[in-house]
């Protein structure tokens, strides 16, 4: 067969499907003219992205200047496109903005770098986070010191010598001591003799970690005693799984009678979902890591839709900051639309998700800049102060789900009592 007739109207636009000899005429008579078009095809929808054209860095860019102007490309792109959708629909005043916190980030400092700012300016409403990371966030608001070290050190020199290692991170033995007397002394008080969610009981380890900086003079240092100060419940999805929990256990040995009741928890974070729907809100889910808290926050539409019968369609926006590859099957590094099939995500929400795969020691400080420089604060929610409200309207859901024999006496019994 000969080669086909050229089409000047189907050539004329150049693609590596097309006639070469033809699009390489056309391409050099357009040199040869001076045009000043050399594309020809600019009006396609998968050309409408920006230009690449990056504004020169001279130092005297903000950090939100450098992220807008600079990050065109692979994940520098992705955490624009964060920064982005944080600021401009995550942020905006009918939106209920859930945290998830994995990985050592208060031992590196993140608590009082971004995560104290960010809940100061009413930019996260409700937190799930790992014991770990509260039980180290403990540490600064006790007056206790964590320091820089070299991850290159060796570690049985370092026990011999009673520091401890998180990679870079040094501290005394001590500091963990010293933490573990103060959880101890606190959790065998009065108030908390009894069973509670784990919203209520680090609110009540808040209270006292804020007396004791208050004693100390040291300000603000303690995400646990902000999130108190600024109504902000914080959950954490295994509360046997860090040193407080531990202690915790300990002194249930001596005859204490604090339990932190997984029941409670479950139905609060859900209420808290419900609760922004039915109040004619939207819900977005700020995924700090992933493991068992960004599962715990995502369940919650399951648990509204699934477990108990109430209509929902999933959660409104998604971002997530995580190094975890989505290849291995684990919930770490399940990308948003996976978990449309669930109903996690409301599936007409999916171009309001972004995942981006970076290290959040470098993501959240810089996460935290964009929003400061591009969005004014919001009034706090104080949904600490709110679960009793935000638990009725699940009860009431759940009971007109499952029809008139879910009376609000099967319905608590179902529920679970919440104080």
């Amino acid at each position: 067969m000969g080669s086909r007739t050229p089409d000047p109207k189907k050539d004329s636009k150049a693609s590596a499907a097309g006639d070469k000899s033809a699009q390489k005429r056309a391409a050099e008579d357009r040199e040869k003219g001076g045009a000043r078009e050399h594309t020809s095809h600019e009006g396609s929808r998968f050309l409408q992205g920006g230009r690449i054209e990056p504004r020169r860095i001279d130092g005297t860019e903000t950090a939100a200047d450098l992220i807008d102007g600079t990050f065109m490309a692979y994940n520098g792109a992705r955490l624009r496109e964060a920064c982005q959708l944080y600021t401009r629909k995550m942020l905006e005043p009918d939106v209920t903005v859930g945290m998830t916190l994995t990985g050592a980030l208060t031992p590196a400092g993140l608590g009082m770098a971004a995560l104290i700012p960010l809940i100061e300016a009413g930019f996260v409403d409700w937190i799930i986070s790992t014991g770990a990371n509260l039980y180290h966030d403990a540490h600064f608001g006790l007056g206790l010191a964590m320091h820089r070290g070299d991850h290159t050190a060796s570690d049985t020199v370092l026990r011999e010598e009673g520091i401890v290692r998180i990679y870079d991170i040094f501290f005394d033995y001590d500091v963990l001591l010293s933490t573990d007397a103060f959880f101890r002394k606190i959790i065998t008080g009065p108030e908390f003799q009894r069973p509670m969610s784990s919203a209520e009981f680090h609110a009540l380890c808040g209270k006292y970690i804020r007396e004791r900086e208050k004693a100390l003079g040291i300000g603000n240092k303690s995400l646990l005693g902000v999130a108190y100060e600024c109504g902000v419940p914080i959950y954490t999805s295994s509360p046997g799984d860090s040193s407080i929990g531990m202690n915790i256990a300990a002194v249930a040995l001596e005859g204490n009678r604090l339990t932190i009741d997984p029941n409670m928890d479950v139905n609060e974070t859900a209420s808290i979902v419900l609760g922004a729907k039915r109040g004619g809100g939207k819900s977005a889910v700020f995924i700090c890591g992933g493991g068992s808290p960004k599962n715990f926050a995502l369940q919650t539409e399951p648990q509204i839709q699934e477990v108990l019968g109430i209509d929902e369609k999933g959660h409104d926006y998604f971002l997530q900051i995580t190094d975890a590859r989505p290849d291995t099957g684990g919930l770490s590094g399940a990308t948003p639309a996976e978990a449309v099939s669930w109903g996690k995500i409301d599936p007409d929400r999916l171009p309001d998700a972004v995942v981006c795969y970076m290290d959040n020691t470098v993501a959240l400080p810089l996460v935290t800049a964009y929003a400061h420089a591009r969005h004014a604060p919001r009034p706090l929610k104080r949904l600490l102060d709110r679960r009793d409200a935000n638990m009725q309207v699940l009860r009431d859901e759940f009971a007109n789900a499952n029809g008139a024999h879910a009376d609000s006496a099967h319905s608590e019994t179902m529920l679970g009592r919440h104080r």
